[in-house]
């Protein structure tokens, strides 16, 4: 049996005390990332194929919003809703992960 979804986007959407000192990624718009990754991927007809989906902490609030995509376990930091098209078209449309936003090279931590 197939899986139900060629991919996976998990969006950060932790919430932290204010002042913590890792902070966490819904104070940084996390919530509205999830919004732009949704209607991006429909907009794509995507949206039985590829699933995005809110995530509790991703243990990068402090490098977020975070996001990483299965199954090729590519993580981004400081992804914001302008960043949302060009992940869509260059990595999950395209297969090129977006250099610029990526936290990772090699392993996943």
């Amino acid at each position: 049996m197939a899986p139900p979804f060629k991919r996976h986007v998990f969006i950060c959407t932790n919430e932290r005390p204010p002042g913590h000192p890792k902070g966490d990624c819904s104070s940084k718009g996390s919530w509205d990332v999830v919004k732009a990754f949704k209607a991006e991927l429909a907009q794509h007809g995507l949206k039985g194929s590829i699933r995005a989906q809110r995530a509790g902490c991703l243990d990068n609030c402090s490098l977020g919003v975070s996001v990483v995509v299965y199954p090729e376990a590519v993580w981004y930091g400081g992804v914001t809703v302008d960043d949302v098209a060009e992940i869509v078209e260059s990595h999950l449309l395209g297969g090129k992960p977006v250099e610029r936003l990526r936290l990772y090279r090699g392993e996943a931590p």
